[in-house]
């Protein structure tokens, strides 16, 4: 499978990235090192996880199944943010950084991380404290690289800013939700990443499932699809409007001899700076339709005609 350099100077990733947030959750250990062991026979080798999926169940899932073959990954994890309801005072950032890596470490049975995220921006501390401790990490040599997630066009170019004036290690990437149905990052943070060398790691490429074609206009929910278990998704993207855009998508791709979601999957590869598509899995099966997906290079005449 073919991988793009992340910015300026991350990591070369697979243009198809495993997400990990399923394990611990929906999948139990078997059934996570299932998806793990597809994926590395389909090509990919970049794994994104986080210590909040499945309560650090990811991680260790994760850990159990590479044993022997962890080098031949790209593991990306992110930190989470400080509890909501812990007041702020200097240097507690630092100390949930610390903290993180150390248990992320140890759940992924490894001596460093290759991609370190800050999941979510701390809107209490300076961006300075998360800099200046990841940096410390980096200088450890137990994070490679570290990358920014949920970010605004602001807090890209803020972070850019202090990295380079204090000679700081920088955000290579940024993690965004970007899909045929959600655009709106296109107009400031995309631009933004784009400025500043930041690359692009796109999640929720199928819309929480609506880009899959398993969701039908006036037709109930598959039984245990993820609009029929947790409605908040299905809130946040079903609409006339949606169903209407998955139709058409669905008639492009069709016309072109390909599903929607690869047409969902190709498009994000296609996009300039974008290094690697976060694609979730909780079967071996899905893991192979993704992978497929990135063998469709749209040319330019079909990213100008996507509807």
């Amino acid at each position: 499978m073919e991988t793009r350099q992340l910015g300026g100077d991350g990591p070369a990733l697979s243009v198809i990235g495993l997400g990990c947030n399923n394990f611990g959750m929906k999948l139990d250990r078997d059934a996570s090192a299932a998806v793990i062991n597809a994926a590395l026979e389909a090509g990919i080798t970049h794994l994104d996880t986080a210590e909040m999926y499945g309560g650090g169940k990811s991680e260790e899932f994760i850990g159990a199944t590479l044993g022997a073959r962890r080098d031949e990954v790209v593991l990306a994890t992110k930190f989470l943010p400080r509890p909501k309801d812990e007041p702020y005072s200097p240097g507690a950032l630092r100390r949930r950084i610390i903290e993180g890596c150390e248990g992320s470490l140890r759940r992924l049975r490894t001596d460093r991380i290759d991609l370190y995220y800050q999941h979510y921006p701390d809107v209490e501390a300076p961006a300075e404290e998360a800099l200046q401790a990841l940096d410390e990490l980096v200088q450890q040599g137990t994070i490679l690289h570290i990358a920014s997630s949920n970010v605004t066009a602001a807090q890209v170019e803020t972070a850019a800013g202090i990295a380079e004036s204090a000679l700081l290690t920088r955000f290579c990437g940024t993690q965004i939700e970007w899909n045929l149905l959600s655009r709106a990052v296109e107009l400031d943070v995309v631009p933004s990443a784009h400025a500043n060398k930041v690359g692009i790691v796109p999640y929720f490429p199928l819309a929480s499932g609506m880009l899959t074609g398993k969701y039908r206009r006036g037709q109930e929910y598959p039984r245990g699809s993820r609009f029929d278990a947790m409605s908040y998704f299905a809130d946040k993207v079903v609409s006339e409007e949606n169903f209407a855009r998955v139709e058409a998508l669905t008639a492009f791709a069709q016309e072109r001899g390909h599903t929607i979601l690869e047409l969902a999957v190709a498009w994000l590869a296609a996009q300039d700076g974008v290094a690697s598509v976060i694609t979730g899995a909780t079967t071996p099966e899905q893991v192979r339709a993704n992978a497929a997906a990135a063998s469709w290079r749209l040319t330019a005449e079909e990213l100008a005609a996507v509807p």
